[in-house]
């Protein structure tokens, strides 16, 4: 083939593709990241009891939290601690459909929670989960929620251990087997996901340890490994 009097080499074929690919901005792994899980996480807003306020306006205890899809049919994986004792569980989807559900599991020495949603959009999609088995410290780590409920709001860092325990100041049971990580997390992301640079699920973020008794993120979280998160809610193993 000729173009223009120039002889289109394969050489010619590769040298173009090499410069195209040096010359392009790709998307970052954590903006792929993001892209594939955000589809599938939810926010959580637990609502208590109503009391009346001032010039009799109903006011309601409120926790708020994430959860992440793990099943189509809107089964929902998040913190026990966030919809513990809540009267209504109320789920937004990503596409802002939102719902009420009901809790159908509870795993307490994992503070986990299964909810089920009761009208879930057409299109949903489940996560992706992976396999703890072969993380390591120091790999990339990305954790998705609504921290003070502002969001979705992504951060990222790395795994920075494994096997942790962790007692919370509340002082409930020690929780055992734990990733720490070093993304910021803050109150709001409990019952997140927290994702490898693929997207895929590798645990739920469920603390944070700040030596001060502060609801503020001084670098360290805690997330059950997707192997518990994933028994609770009735998945097989991996």
């Amino acid at each position: 083939m000729r173009t223009g009097g120039y002889k289109l080499t394969q050489d010619a074929i590769n040298a173009a593709v090499l410069r195209t690919l040096e010359t392009t901005e790709l998307p970052s792994p954590a903006v792929k990241a993001y892209e594939a899980i955000i589809p599938s996480v939810v926010r959580v807003v637990a609502l208590g009891k109503s009391t009346k306020g001032k010039d009799g306006i109903a006011q309601f205890d409120r926790s708020v939290g994430t959860g992440v899809v793990v099943v189509d049919k809107g089964i929902i994986l998040t913190n026990l601690h966030v919809v513990q004792d809540a009267e209504t569980i109320k789920i937004i989807f990503s596409d802002g459909l939102e719902t009420t559900a009901i809790i159908t599991g509870m795993q307490p020495e994992n503070d986990l929670a299964v909810l089920q949603a009761r009208t879930i959009p057409d299109d949903l999609t489940a996560a992706t989960l992976r396999s703890t088995t072969d993380l390591a410290p120091g790999d990339l780590v990305m954790a998705v929620g609504y921290p003070f409920g502002i969001g979705p709001s992504a951060s990222s860092g790395i795994i920075s251990g494994l096997g942790r325990t962790f007692r919370s100041p509340e002082g409930r049971q020690p929780i055992k087997n734990l990733i720490q990580f070093d993304a910021a997390a803050n109150p709001g992301n409990s019952g997140g996901p927290l994702v490898t640079m693929d997207g895929h699920v590798i645990g739920i973020v469920t603390a944070i340890y700040n030596p001060n008794q502060q609801g503020s993120f001084v670098g360290i979280g805690f997330a059950v490994p997707i192997e518990n998160a994933a028994a609770a809610a009735g998945q097989p193993p991996f």
